[in-house]
Protein backbone atom coordinates (compact mmCIF):
# COMPACT_ATOMS: atom_id res chain seq x y z
CA UNK A 1 0.00 0.00 0.00
CA UNK A 2 1.28 3.50 -0.81
CA UNK A 3 0.78 6.71 1.13
CA UNK A 4 -0.21 9.12 -1.65
CA UNK A 5 -0.81 12.31 0.27
CA UNK A 6 -2.76 14.13 2.93
CA UNK A 7 -4.67 17.41 2.63
CA UNK A 8 -2.73 18.87 5.56
CA UNK A 9 0.59 18.54 3.74
CA UNK A 10 -0.50 20.10 0.47
CA UNK A 11 1.06 23.45 -0.29
CA UNK A 12 -1.26 26.38 0.28
CA UNK A 13 -1.36 29.73 -1.45
CA UNK A 14 0.42 32.41 0.58
CA UNK A 15 -1.97 34.65 2.44
CA UNK A 16 -1.85 38.42 1.97
CA UNK A 17 -3.06 39.07 5.52
CA UNK A 18 -1.07 41.64 7.46
CA UNK A 19 -0.69 40.06 10.88
CA UNK A 20 0.66 43.33 12.26
CA UNK A 21 -3.01 44.29 12.44
CA UNK A 22 -3.46 41.45 14.93
CA UNK A 23 -0.06 41.13 16.60
CA UNK A 24 2.35 43.89 17.54
CA UNK A 25 5.28 44.54 15.24
CA UNK A 26 8.68 43.01 15.98
CA UNK A 27 7.20 40.31 18.17
CA UNK A 28 8.36 36.72 17.87
CA UNK A 29 5.43 34.31 17.61
CA UNK A 30 4.95 30.85 19.06
CA UNK A 31 1.90 28.95 17.84
CA UNK A 32 0.03 26.96 20.48
CA UNK A 33 -2.47 24.18 19.73
CA UNK A 34 -4.50 23.08 22.76
CA UNK A 35 -6.83 20.79 20.81
CA UNK A 36 -10.25 21.02 19.22
CA UNK A 37 -12.29 19.16 21.84
CA UNK A 38 -13.56 20.72 25.05
CA UNK A 39 -12.02 17.93 27.15
CA UNK A 40 -8.60 18.53 25.57
CA UNK A 41 -8.80 22.29 25.98
CA UNK A 42 -9.80 21.99 29.64
CA UNK A 43 -6.83 19.77 30.43
CA UNK A 44 -4.12 21.29 28.25
CA UNK A 45 -4.80 25.05 28.35
CA UNK A 46 -3.95 25.52 32.07
CA UNK A 47 -0.73 23.52 31.54
CA UNK A 48 0.16 25.62 28.52
CA UNK A 49 -0.52 28.89 30.32
CA UNK A 50 1.74 27.86 33.20
CA UNK A 51 4.38 27.01 30.60
CA UNK A 52 4.00 30.50 29.12
CA UNK A 53 4.49 32.04 32.57
CA UNK A 54 7.81 30.20 32.82
CA UNK A 55 8.73 31.40 29.35
CA UNK A 56 7.95 35.00 30.29
CA UNK A 57 10.60 34.84 33.01
CA UNK A 58 13.25 34.19 30.35
CA UNK A 59 11.91 35.76 27.14
CA UNK A 60 10.30 39.20 27.04
CA UNK A 61 9.48 39.53 23.35
CA UNK A 62 7.34 36.51 22.48
CA UNK A 63 3.61 36.49 21.75
CA UNK A 64 1.77 33.17 22.08
CA UNK A 65 -1.01 32.52 19.60
CA UNK A 66 -3.60 29.90 20.49
CA UNK A 67 -4.99 28.29 17.34
CA UNK A 68 -8.60 27.51 18.17
CA UNK A 69 -11.86 26.37 16.65
CA UNK A 70 -14.81 28.74 16.80
CA UNK A 71 -16.41 26.39 19.31
CA UNK A 72 -13.51 26.48 21.79
CA UNK A 73 -12.45 30.14 21.51
CA UNK A 74 -14.61 31.32 24.40
CA UNK A 75 -13.30 28.57 26.70
CA UNK A 76 -9.66 29.30 25.87
CA UNK A 77 -10.27 33.02 26.38
CA UNK A 78 -11.70 32.35 29.84
CA UNK A 79 -8.51 30.55 30.84
CA UNK A 80 -6.31 33.32 29.41
CA UNK A 81 -8.32 36.04 31.16
CA UNK A 82 -7.98 34.21 34.48
CA UNK A 83 -4.22 33.86 34.01
CA UNK A 84 -3.68 37.63 33.67
CA UNK A 85 -1.19 37.03 30.86
CA UNK A 86 -1.03 39.89 28.38
CA UNK A 87 1.01 38.25 25.63
CA UNK A 88 -1.49 35.60 24.54
CA UNK A 89 -3.89 35.86 21.62
CA UNK A 90 -6.48 33.55 20.07
CA UNK A 91 -7.23 33.03 16.39
CA UNK A 92 -9.93 30.85 14.87
CA UNK A 93 -10.02 32.00 11.24
CA UNK A 94 -8.27 29.35 9.12
CA UNK A 95 -6.54 31.82 6.79
CA UNK A 96 -5.21 33.85 9.69
CA UNK A 97 -4.11 30.70 11.53
CA UNK A 98 -2.18 29.52 8.48
CA UNK A 99 -0.47 32.89 8.07
CA UNK A 100 0.48 33.09 11.75
CA UNK A 101 1.87 29.56 11.67
CA UNK A 102 4.08 30.52 8.72
CA UNK A 103 5.42 33.45 10.75
CA UNK A 104 5.99 31.47 13.96
CA UNK A 105 9.42 30.58 15.30
CA UNK A 106 8.12 27.48 17.08
CA UNK A 107 4.96 25.49 17.79
CA UNK A 108 3.66 23.59 20.80
CA UNK A 109 0.92 21.24 19.68
CA UNK A 110 -1.49 18.67 20.99
CA UNK A 111 -0.81 15.31 19.38
CA UNK A 112 -2.78 14.90 16.16
CA UNK A 113 -2.72 15.46 12.42
CA UNK A 114 -2.03 19.18 12.96
CA UNK A 115 1.61 18.14 13.35
CA UNK A 116 1.68 17.39 9.60
CA UNK A 117 0.54 20.93 8.85
CA UNK A 118 3.18 22.36 11.18
CA UNK A 119 5.94 20.21 9.68
CA UNK A 120 4.83 21.13 6.17
CA UNK A 121 5.14 24.80 7.16
CA UNK A 122 8.72 23.95 8.23
CA UNK A 123 8.18 25.12 11.79
CA UNK A 124 9.96 23.25 14.64
CA UNK A 125 7.65 21.83 17.28
CA UNK A 126 7.07 19.58 20.24
CA UNK A 127 4.06 17.31 20.75
CA UNK A 128 2.09 16.91 23.94
CA UNK A 129 -1.00 15.14 25.18
CA UNK A 130 -2.69 14.24 28.42
CA UNK A 131 -5.85 12.27 29.01
CA UNK A 132 -7.71 10.58 31.83
CA UNK A 133 -5.46 7.79 33.18
CA UNK A 134 -8.11 5.09 32.72
CA UNK A 135 -8.68 6.15 29.12
CA UNK A 136 -4.92 6.15 28.57
CA UNK A 137 -4.64 2.57 29.82
CA UNK A 138 -7.47 1.49 27.54
CA UNK A 139 -5.91 3.14 24.49
CA UNK A 140 -2.48 1.80 25.34
CA UNK A 141 -3.83 -1.75 25.57
CA UNK A 142 -5.58 -1.47 22.21
CA UNK A 143 -2.99 0.38 20.16
CA UNK A 144 0.55 -0.98 20.19
CA UNK A 145 2.65 1.82 18.73
CA UNK A 146 5.94 3.17 20.02
CA UNK A 147 5.18 6.79 19.16
CA UNK A 148 2.07 8.96 19.26
CA UNK A 149 3.16 11.16 16.37
CA UNK A 150 3.05 9.90 12.78
CA UNK A 151 6.35 11.58 11.84
CA UNK A 152 8.16 9.77 14.65
CA UNK A 153 6.40 6.54 13.73
CA UNK A 154 7.54 6.81 10.12
CA UNK A 155 11.11 7.54 11.21
CA UNK A 156 11.01 4.85 13.92
CA UNK A 157 12.69 7.32 16.25
CA UNK A 158 11.78 10.47 18.12
CA UNK A 159 12.45 13.37 15.80
CA UNK A 160 9.73 15.49 17.37
CA UNK A 161 9.80 15.39 21.19
CA UNK A 162 6.67 13.86 22.69
CA UNK A 163 5.54 14.85 26.17
CA UNK A 164 2.68 12.56 27.11
CA UNK A 165 0.69 11.98 30.28
CA UNK A 166 2.79 12.73 33.41
CA UNK A 167 5.57 14.14 31.23
CA UNK A 168 3.13 16.73 29.92
CA UNK A 169 3.72 19.44 32.49
CA UNK A 170 4.79 23.11 32.35
CA UNK A 171 8.39 22.54 33.43
CA UNK A 172 9.05 19.79 30.89
CA UNK A 173 7.47 21.80 28.08
CA UNK A 174 9.57 24.82 29.07
CA UNK A 175 12.76 22.76 29.14
CA UNK A 176 12.14 21.23 25.72
CA UNK A 177 11.14 24.49 24.04
CA UNK A 178 14.03 26.51 25.48
CA UNK A 179 16.50 23.81 24.46
CA UNK A 180 15.42 24.37 20.88
CA UNK A 181 15.15 28.15 21.03
CA UNK A 182 18.65 28.40 22.47
CA UNK A 183 20.09 26.16 19.75
CA UNK A 184 19.10 27.26 16.27
CA UNK A 185 20.87 24.29 14.69
CA UNK A 186 18.66 21.84 16.57
CA UNK A 187 15.58 23.53 15.11
CA UNK A 188 17.04 23.39 11.61
CA UNK A 189 17.90 19.71 12.06
CA UNK A 190 14.35 18.84 13.11
CA UNK A 191 12.87 20.79 10.20
CA UNK A 192 15.18 19.04 7.75
CA UNK A 193 14.38 15.55 9.05
CA UNK A 194 10.63 16.17 9.10
CA UNK A 195 10.68 17.63 5.61
CA UNK A 196 12.50 14.59 4.25
CA UNK A 197 9.96 12.24 5.82
CA UNK A 198 7.01 14.17 4.42
CA UNK A 199 8.59 14.21 0.96
CA UNK A 200 9.12 10.45 1.11
CA UNK A 201 5.95 9.42 2.89
CA UNK A 202 5.51 5.91 1.54
CA UNK A 203 4.89 2.74 3.50
CA UNK A 204 3.82 -0.87 3.18
CA UNK A 205 2.41 -0.91 6.71
CA UNK A 206 -0.91 0.99 6.41
CA UNK A 207 -2.52 -0.69 9.42
CA UNK A 208 0.27 0.51 11.70
CA UNK A 209 0.12 4.03 10.24
CA UNK A 210 -3.63 4.02 10.85
CA UNK A 211 -3.07 2.88 14.43
CA UNK A 212 -0.60 5.70 14.99
CA UNK A 213 -3.05 8.27 13.65
CA UNK A 214 -5.79 6.78 15.82
CA UNK A 215 -3.60 7.11 18.91
CA UNK A 216 -2.76 10.74 18.16
CA UNK A 217 -6.41 11.65 17.59
CA UNK A 218 -7.72 10.18 20.84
Amino acid sequence: CEFVGHPLIEMKEPSKIDINQIIGKNKALISVFAGSRKSEVRVLTPILLDFIKLMNEKYKDITYIFHSTNEQTKLIKSFIDASNLNNCEIVSDDKIKNHILQKSIFAVAKSGTVSLEICNAMIPLIILYKMNFINFLIVKSLVKTKYANIINFAADKEIIPELLQSNCNPKNIFNKVTTYLDDNQSMLNQIDKCHKIINNFKTNKPSEIAASVLTSSL
